[in-house]
């Protein structure tokens, strides 16, 4: 690849040749393109508007979708974490704001959203200062967790589109499964570059077998227009209901939790992992965007995790290729006949990508669970987090509809089965591993404050707990005025706890 100076650059850094960051970047585009429409089409469409409103909204949609992922990609002062990230509508926002819609139209949507993406911006910095509290541990259950949520996305296209009338037909499933087996064979054989754009090729083949079979139309390209710009309000002036600012704030903890998951994983696999600064400025992005959303017709923004399932698959880690995406989102936005043309992408095709990028998130959280020692009785404590936050991040997904007679506030925090498992890796985490416990070496022992590995689980040898037992026992005794009596080395035949008290379990070897 082309370096940008001759000294060495950060992957992340790296600019590749036009020609590659064209090909990379319109994969990226590919990629999310299904996902960044699906949200304005949901919402457009359960508020009642025309085939023209609909259009607009998708055009507007996609317009702010490039210029999100150039801020974050690209950055500029504290906006933006300057790493490999596709910005896109979050679809948790869209039950609060159909419900919205129902009541107040889309200038009260836009009003909330408008305040929600100014409350993400005042809180930016303090979810940059909990990133001590995404360990490995964590870090490794929410990327797993991420991928194993969206691959049910990736099966509804295989079999054709959530909703549509032939769904499940074969000839949709076995669309999908030849681009998955396309994908599979050019990223194993094809030399150099071309196994690096193995998904752009498996989706390319797809499309072009889909014509002759009448899975896919391009008829909507002729009547597409050559231009189409967003006007700021085009539906009207805002309208601030306390209601529905309060619904939207949910969506933005939700939003914050779920980009500040992408950013990690990204920062894993690219070996830039975010520092409190770094996310502060990634969130500060995110909700930016989301006023500019507000603002230009559209919706609250956030990372979007398939494209993670991108970068993870290629190993291409240039933030300026997904910077290439954004500026072909900024196109597509602008000239709606150019989205016509990848809106004919069939379901199905982006099915079999689906399948093979989600799938290599979930192997990238599996990577990094690899990292973390699930030995001993510490360890015990560190499946158990993972174990339950899987099961309730999967709840959602397996059992569709469980929460539906919740508050719709909790609805929103709870159907995005990437944020309900988020939290609770986070909680559990600090349940086991952060809280101090009482020292089982004495009644009268002290508490002694557990130190935490780069794992996120307590070490605690024992040492330690016989220097809190023996400083316990001497507190009161007065110092004498001879010389200081030597340390004695611990040795195996040490005399033994006193009784009452529980062993500990060795020091972990990778403790700090």
């Amino acid at each position: 690849m082309a370096r940008t100076s001759e000294a060495q650059v950060h992957p992340v850094d790296d600019v590749p040749r036009p020609t590659r960051l064209l090909a990379f970047g319109l994969q990226h585009v590919l990629a999310m393109y299904a996902g960044a429409v699906a949200v304005p089409l949901i919402v457009g469409g359960a508020l009642g508007l025309g085939p023209a409103e609909l259009a607009y909204l998708i055009t507007a949609d996609l317009l702010i979708c490039g210029i999100a992922t150039l801020i974050q990609c690209v950055g500029w002062w504290r906006f933006g974490a300057r790493l490999p990230i596709m910005q896109g509508c979050t679809f948790a926002a869209v039950t609060p704001m159909v419900l919205i819609g129902q009541d107040g139209g889309l200038p009260a949507i836009y009003g909330s959203v408008i305040v929600c993406g100014i409350a993400i911006m005042l809180l930016a910095p303090v979810f940059g200062r909990l990133l001590r509290f995404f360990p490995p541990l964590v870090t490794g259950t929410v990327i797993l967790i991420i991928g194993l949520s969206l691959l049910p996305v990736a099966g509804n296209w295989a079999a054709g589109g959530a909703g549509a009338d032939d769904f499940g037909d074969p000839r949709h499933l076995a669309l999908a499964g030849g681009v998955l087996l396309v994908i599979l064979l050019v990223q194993r054989f094809a030399p150099g570059l071309l196994g690096r754009v193995a998904v752009l090729a498996g989706i390319a083949a797809g499309t072009a077998v889909s014509v002759p079979l009448g899975l896919t139309d391009f008829s909507g390209v002729a009547n597409a227009d050559w231009l189409g710009v967003s006007t700021p309000f085009h539906f009207g002036a805002p309208e601030f209901q306390l209601a529905a600012i309060l619904s939207m704030l949910v969506v933005g903890l939700v939003c914050m939790t779920e980009t500040t998951g992408d950013l990690i994983a990204v920062g894993e696999l690219t070996g830039r992992r975010p520092d409190a600064r770094r996310l502060a400025d990634g969130l500060r992005a995110d909700g930016f965007s989301t006023v500019l959303g507000g603002v230009f017709n559209t919706f609250p923004y956030t990372a979007y995790a398939q494209n993670v399932g991108l970068v993870a698959l290629t190993r291409v880690r240039s933030r300026w290729v997904v910077a290439a995406a954004g500026a072909l989102l900024v196109l597509l936005g602008l000239l709606p006949k150019l989205g016509a043309v990848v809106a004919a992408v069939p379901a199905p095709v982006l099915g079999g990508a689906g399948l093979v990028m989600f799938g290599s998130v979930a192997a990238s959280g599996l990577r990094t669970l690899a990292t973390v020692d699930f030995g001993g009785g510490a360890g015990a404590h560190r499946l158990t987090v993972v174990a339950v936050s899987v099961a309730v991040g999967l709840l959602p997904v397996g059992v569709p509809g469980i929460y539906e007679r919740f508050p719709h506030g909790a609805q929103t925090l709870l159907d995005s089965g990437i944020s309900a498992g988020c939290l609770t890796a986070i909680a559990l985490n600090l349940l086991f591993h952060h809280l101090p416990r009482r020292s089982a070496v004495s009644p009268d022992a002290p508490d002694v404050p557990e130190a935490v590995s780069d794992g996120g689980a307590p070490v605690r040898g024992t040492a330690d707990v016989r220097e809190a037992a023996r400083a316990a026992d001497t507190a009161d005794v007065p110092a004498h005025d001879g010389p200081p009596a030597p340390d004695v080395p611990e040795a195996a035949d040490a005399p033994p706890p006193p009784p009452g008290g529980s062993a500990r379990e060795p020091r972990d070897a990778a403790a700090p």
